[in-house]
């Protein structure tokens, strides 16, 4: 799995390549916005990990460039801490957002969660977490080996999450998937779904496993929670 880092920080780029490289990666890195997409064209890299503030090009520039042409997972590593920022970048198209300073290893498991996503959807369109499997292909869902019922509403947005596996899905992104209008604006509504998914699919479902919650900003669907 092929990776590029950019970002104008030397150090951070080093440290970076030695950890991922170590982990098995192959790795490629820019330093500014431009040189990104230059070099995302040339390499076709299966993630990119962006830093917002650089110069030529910022990265909402360069998520916009990239989203032009390639679905590859984007996470943003950025010292901009504001839930605004966060929210701009994931809607602009990024896939995640990891604040810096950052811990090492909660970013090498947000790799591996968007390295599930990739080989799930190359190669299958169901999607398994816990005892439920979700197939994309026919829309049912499945419970251990029994069929769940869910509305309409539910299963398109489980069906979202799960094409997102691993992934953080804003609010206004899930709204706007669910309803197809930018005119509904209340989260309300997410909370009682999501509420209702996790009542019919969760262990426990006040204590969620798979359906996290990630506060002011989205949800997303884990499969494999840590422990």
């Amino acid at each position: 799995m092929k990776i590029l880092i950019a970002d104008d920080d030397p150090q951070l780029v080093r440290a970076l390549r030695i950890t991922l490289s170590t982990q098995g990666y192959e790795v490629v890195a820019a330093r500014d916005g431009a040189d990104t997409l230059a070099l995302a064209a040339k390499e076709h890299p299966d993630l990119v990990l962006l830093d917002l503030g650089m110069p030529r090009l910022d990265g909402m520039g360069v998520i916009a460039g990239l989203r032009g042409w390639t679905t590859a997972p984007i996470i943003v590593l950025s010292g901009r801490t504001g839930s605004g920022d966060k929210v701009d970048a994931l809607d602009a198209g990024a896939d995640d957002y990891l604040a810096k300073p950052f811990v090492i290893d909660e970013l090498l498991a947000r790799v591996r969660a968007l390295s599930r996503r990739i080989t799930l959807v190359a190669s299958e369109p169901a999607v398994a977490f816990g005892d439920v499997v979700v197939d994309l292909a026919t829309h049912t869902v499945t419970r251990d080996g029994e069929r769940v019922h869910l509305t309409p509403t539910e299963l398109k947005m489980l069906e979202f999450l799960a094409r997102n596996t691993g992934a953080l899905v804003t609010r206004a992104t899930l709204l706007k998937e669910i309803w197809g209008s930018d005119d509904v604006t209340d989260s309300g509504y997410l909370r009682l779904y999501m509420s209702q998914l996790r009542k019919k699919l969760e262990p426990d479902p006040a204590n969620p496993q798979h359906l996290i919650t990630e506060q002011g900003l989205g949800y997303r669907l884990v499969i494999s929670p840590g422990p």
